[in-house]
């Protein structure tokens, strides 16, 4: 193989390397569906409470109105250590951007009880941590609502980000279509 051969062999993997570096950094882009890592409408497929409608809680959906929410609920024990601190790193860069709401679920704060019975993932076992993200997005029909993802999993600052660009990327293109 001539020289300008390499180069040009050598270049092309550099682009594809470069360009599969520059997708990763810009973050995931999740759909709407009922997949392990989709924007949920119902309760996912996984969920025991599979298809079932989701209650969001009146505070959630108001808060809805503005911006994408965040929810935390947690304890202040050794396991949960690790998310709160993932949270507390991403909750600066975000803010005004999302509406946060970290819950602590040992006190009488009836919002712990309401978004652990609406976002829990595995329909009902509610675990600390939760980490649910809302936001705004088209169902299967066309029609704007409320979607949200969520995990009782440590899951860390990457993951988190990603959903909350997501989320803030889902808002912004469809909030003015939703009719609460």
């Amino acid at each position: 193989m001539d020289i300008s051969k390499k180069t040009a062999c050598i270049t092309s993997l550099i682009v594809v390397f470069v360009l599969a570096i520059g997708l990763n950094a810009l973050g995931a882009e999740f759909s709407v569906g009922s997949g392990n890592d989709d924007w949920w409408t119902k309760y996912p497929d996984q969920s025991p409470g599979k298809g079932v409608n989701v209650n969001h809680p009146a505070w959630v959906l108001d808060a809805l109105e503005s911006k994408p929410v965040l929810i935390y609920v947690h304890k202040s024990c050794d396991y949960c250590k690790p998310q709160t601190e993932a949270i507390d790193k991403i909750a600066d860069e975000f803010a005004g951007k999302i509406a946060l709401y970290e819950i602590g679920a040992e006190g009488s704060d009836a919002r712990a009880e309401e978004a652990l019975q609406a976002y829990d993932p595995n329909g009902g076992v509610m675990f600390v941590p939760l980490t649910a993200i809302v936001t705004l997005a088209p169902n299967s029909e066309g029609k704007v609502e409320p979607v949200w993802h969520s995990t009782e999993e440590v899951t860390g600052e990457g993951w988190i980000k990603n959903y909350v660009e997501n989320a803030i990327g889902y808002f912004s293109e469809n909030s003015a279509s939703w009719n609460k």
